[in-house]
């Protein structure tokens, strides 16, 4: 399994930005597909976005649409999520999530369709 590490999580003020990053170990990092999910307290773990394995398919939950931008770097082993126009429903800690399998990216909105995690980062959106 790939081991991942987060970053770039912290408080923002509504309205601004943060940068998510997800550095992943392993030298078959293009094989995967990749995904971002966020915990609020008391909450399930909820999907955000997702990106195939190439980079060419992406795929968002609708209340992030237009303000999250899910991207990778093959070569850098890196996934990232560009977030903007924070909101304060937007506070969670923010989970990077890995899974070779090459399905449909709108078939891995659930949890358990990812085998591998991170420790997850912190977002907190203040007003």
């Amino acid at each position: 399994q790939v081991q991942l590490v987060e970053s770039g999580g912290g408080l923002v003020q509504a309205g601004g930005s943060l940068r998510l990053s997800c550095a992943a170990s392993g030298r078959i990092f293009s094989s995967y597909t990749m995904g971002w999910f966020r915990q609020a307290p008391g909450k399930e773990r909820d999907f955000v976005a997702a990106i195939s394995w190439n980079g060419g398919s992406t795929y968002y939950l609708d209340s992030v649409k237009g303000r999250f931008t899910i991207s990778r770097d093959n070569a850098k082993n890196t996934v990232y999520l560009q977030m903007d126009s924070l909101k304060l429903e937007d506070t969670a800690i923010y989970y990077c999530a890995a899974d070779r399998g090459r399905y449909p990216i709108a078939t891995m909105l659930n949890p358990d369709r990812f085998a591998s995690w991170g420790q997850g980062t912190q977002v907190t959106v203040s007003s």
